[in-house]
């Protein structure tokens, strides 16, 4: 069985306030994007499951990969044979477009499936949220209002179909920690969710990201990717997530690879 883990963006982000727990408290609307990694699980031909990666390297020890956490929890609590997994790795990850978290919900999806488990989106989100802050959105996968740390959502009706997106994935590395160090937490005048209730034109002046701020000042090069977006011509750009990608809305198709050497751009509609 195959499936197409999909990427997603933030659009705005505000850090409300820090949990005695040392997590932090957010809003923000995640929206799922159509760039997409492979995942595929077999029957494991030796007897034993065996983990393989291709497309964008993955540092760091392929046993600790999302995928196999997926695979991991629910086989402690379900009968799942043993399998080859493999995985087509085209998302960036260290960017704020959550593809790790999209590749272990969509394996809990797969496992589900495959297995024949029958387990209801509500399980799925339960298990998802022990693998990770934003694994719980990509079983919606669906615009939805995120609280808390994420993973308290709430379906919200917005569509950005006749734009054209742009991300811009420069050769940085902002790890979330580092990010969350750089923000004052801060309850915001105006939410997130009401905020996106205005036309998109408007977002520029009104959508903010609370990463923005210090990551830009540690990452200049971060904050001059938003800046060119704009003179380009995007609607709205803003970075997503912790960083450290930064995407642009445009009103017609544009191609600017040429604009941003040295770093990965995506395009999708």
């Amino acid at each position: 069985m195959i499936t197409f883990p999909n990427a997603k963006i933030n659009l705005g982000l505000n850090v409300v306030s820090k949990r005695p727990d040392g997590y932090h408290n957010i809003e923000t609307v995640f929206y799922p994007v159509r760039l997409y990694d492979a995942l595929e699980i077999v029957p494991a031909a030796g007897g034993i499951t065996t983990f393989s990666q291709t497309g964008i390297p993955i540092a760091g020890d392929p046993q600790q990969n999302l995928v196999l956490k997926a695979y991991r929890l629910l086989k402690e609590h379900y009968d799942i044979p043993e399998l080859d997994i493999y995985l087509q790795k085209n998302i960036p990850f260290g960017a704020g477009l959550g593809g790790g978290s999209a590749d272990a919900a969509f394996m809990l999806q797969l496992l589900n499936d495959f297995s024949g488990l029958h387990l209801q989106d509500q399980q799925l989100e339960d298990y998802a949220a022990q693998l990770g802050a934003d694994c719980p959105f990509f079983i919606q996968n669906r615009p939805v209002f995120a609280e808390g740390t994420g993973t308290i959502l709430t379906p919200v009706s917005i569509s950005l179909r006749g734009y054209y997106l742009v991300i811009i994935k420069p050769d940085i590395h902002v790890s979330t920690q580092e990010a969350y160090s750089y923000v004052k937490p801060r309850t915001p005048r105006e939410s997130v969710r009401d905020r996106i209730c205005r036309p998109v034109e408007t977002w520029k002046d009104y959508l903010i990201n609370d990463f923005e701020d210090g990551v830009f000042a540690r990452f200049p090069a971060i904050g001059a990717i938003k800046q060119k977006l704009y003179e380009k011509g995007a609607v709205y750009a803003c970075m997503s997530g912790s960083g450290s990608s930064v995407f642009g809305l445009f009103e017609t198709p544009e191609s600017l690879q040429a604009e941003f050497p040295g770093s990965t751009v995506l395009s999708c509609s």
